[in-house]
């Protein structure tokens, strides 16, 4: 995998059927791996964070994040999108 291509992506919202192979099709369709992927359910609450390499993928971080972001609306989830490097920085202590 090429240096810089690991992205994570999470997704909130109210558990409902299909959530996971919507977002897992937009990532086969855009040719992005899923390497990680952690996913539960608390009480009615659907939350999902992913690891994934998108060093072949065939569309650009931030239309990926636009497909994401949009089939999260359609879905009624919060879907966020971040490259590896801002993820490590937002979140170090």
């Amino acid at each position: 995998m090429e240096e810089g291509k690991r992205v994570i992506i999470t997704v909130l919202g109210l558990d409902r059927v299909g959530i996971i192979a919507a977002i897992a099709n937009i990532l086969a369709e855009a040719n992005v791996n899923i390497l990680d992927i952690s996913q539960t359910i608390l009480q009615e609450f659907f939350t999902m964070v992913m690891v994934v390499d998108t060093s072949h993928s065939r569309v650009e971080l931030g239309t990926l994040r636009d497909m994401l972001t949009e089939k999260g609306k359609e879905l009624g989830l919060q879907v966020t999108v971040q490259h590896e490097d801002i993820f490590n920085f937002m979140h170090r202590i």
